[in-house]
């Protein structure tokens, strides 16, 4: 497994590349690819990192794992490549968007200009087999993601945590929420948004008033 990662986050994060847990994740993941089809591809693992410069960060958004079909997953959550069928959770998140702000549903699902403005789209776990949800999942990753959500709440301040659903709200307690923003809703997938749990939660918009109120720059959330 290559490890891609900019200085900055190289500091912060490189003390866990020599715990045991990611120790044993690296030879996992290797053996894997080597195996099966995983996604994503092998050089974008980290692109979450990759793309969204810690100097920079702003916004956290905690996903689960990335999705298993082929030529989606690009190791951002939520986010699949350009020219992709956008899946039901993003399609509700653009949804939301166009609700929340009036912006254009857009044509691609590619979420990197959001990275490169410094939100992370950080998946719980980074790797999957294809077809096979969840199937990487307690084998190291976890440990690891849970670890640079406390890093980024005990080093900065200011930083705003979208929570959706169950599992990522599990992450609050790794959150000091005196520090940061944490706001929390139902997961953008059609089971829980069309229960009334996703929609007009207006997320896009009390992020940028938070941001402001902290003389940040808002996030632009449009897309092409």
């Amino acid at each position: 497994m290559v490890l891609r990662l900019s200085k900055e986050w190289n500091k912060i994060l490189s003390s866990e590349f020599e715990q045991p847990y990611f120790c044993s994740l690296e030879p996992f993941v290797d053996q894997e690819y080597e195996r099966n089809e995983c996604y994503p591809p092998k050089n974008q693992i980290f692109n979450a990192f990759d793309l969204c410069a810690y100097y920079q960060l702003k916004v956290v958004i905690i996903g689960q794992d990335p999705y298993h079909g082929k030529g989606q997953a690009n190791g951002l959550a939520f986010s699949v490549n350009d020219g992709i069928a956008h899946p039901p959770s993003l399609i509700n998140i653009f949804k939301e968007l166009n609700s929340d702000l009036g912006i254009v549903y857009p044509k691609s699902g590619d979420l990197s200009p959001w990275a490169s403005q410094g939100v992370l789209l950080l998946n719980a776990t980074l790797t999957v087999r294809t077809a096979e949800a969840a199937s990487h999942q307690k084998q190291g990753w976890e440990i690891f993601t849970d670890k640079v959500i406390e890093t980024i709440s005990t080093n900065n301040n200011g930083i705003v945590f979208l929570l959706w659903g169950g599992y990522a709200q599990k992450k609050k307690k790794l959150i000091d929420a005196q520090r940061h923003l944490v706001l929390e809703s139902g997961h953008p997938s059609p089971l829980s948004a069309n229960r009334g749990y996703w929609f007009g939660n207006r997320h896009f918009s009390k992020c940028n008033a938070y941001l402001k109120s902290k003389g940040n720059t808002p996030i632009d959330w449009h897309l092409d």
